[in-house]
């Protein structure tokens, strides 16, 4: 059975993307959460991780350490993982490569975090334009493979590397035009992420890093996560 390792669910967006993956996929696994230490966690995670960093897979004597060498790993036993047609396949692994390397407005300034939500100061144009390529691109899958994921009828691994994304939309009040505010919360429906999310606002671990990045650009308004160790 696979053993993924992983951060913090309240934080760690690389995290969600496998594991509401193999959730989603019914694919079956092991979960083993390794909260951030304070200030650098590279030498806990080294234990587990070449690189020092979450999510970390291992099957056996095999270890895979990047979120989407994980995802293309497992698509070689479970071919699920992408879409069946050739056309959205191609289109799907592009859009996936693209949430994998881009978007760092987005990321810089609306980090994950599953139990606040916050008031941003104001919208940069580098997010305008994160947020703008980001709809365009839901748009298009929607339309193109005719929904209600972004590749087709079925949940696959670029509807996987946009969980998070969704999360932020809500957490920062984020606009999107209607339908890609439709796939959002049909993202945030899912009972994969229900779950990934009622888990991390139990969490009682908070990081200080994590916690200032937070308020970098914005304003808290609201905190669900139950109170700190």
């Amino acid at each position: 059975m696979y053993r993924l390792f992983i951060g913090n669910k309240n934080y760690s967006s690389w995290s969600l993307r496998p594991w509401i993956l193999l959730r989603q996929l019914s694919i079956p696994f092991d979960e083993q959460l390794v909260p951030f230490d304070e200030g650098n966690s590279w030498e806990k995670f080294r234990n587990f991780a070449p690189n020092g960093l979450v999510p970390c897979l291992e099957d056996g004597d095999v270890t895979v350490w990047d979120s989407l060498a994980i995802v293309e790993y497992i698509a070689e036993r479970y071919p699920q993982v992408w879409p069946q047609s050739a056309v959205a396949r191609a289109w799907a692994r592009c859009a996936t490569a693209e949430m994998h390397s881009g978007f760092a407005a987005l990321r810089e300034q609306c980090p994950m975090n599953c139990g606040a939500t916050v008031s941003l100061d104001a919208q940069t144009p580098a997010l305008q334009k994160d947020l703008h390529r980001i709809a365009e691109l839901w748009q298009q899958g929607l339309q193109r493979f005719g929904g209600p994921f972004l590749a087709g009828d079925q949940f696959t691994a670029v509807d996987a590397f946009f969980a998070p994304v969704a999360l932020r939309v809500k957490g920062f009040g984020l606009p999107l035009p209607e339908g890609a505010a439709a796939y959002a919360q049909r993202l945030l429906q899912l009972p994969a992420m229900d779950e990934w999310v009622g888990e991390a606002l139990r969490e009682p671990w908070r990081e200080s890093g994590h916690e200032g990045e937070l308020l970098q650009s914005g304003t808290l308004i609201e905190d669900r996560r139950v109170p700190r160790l």
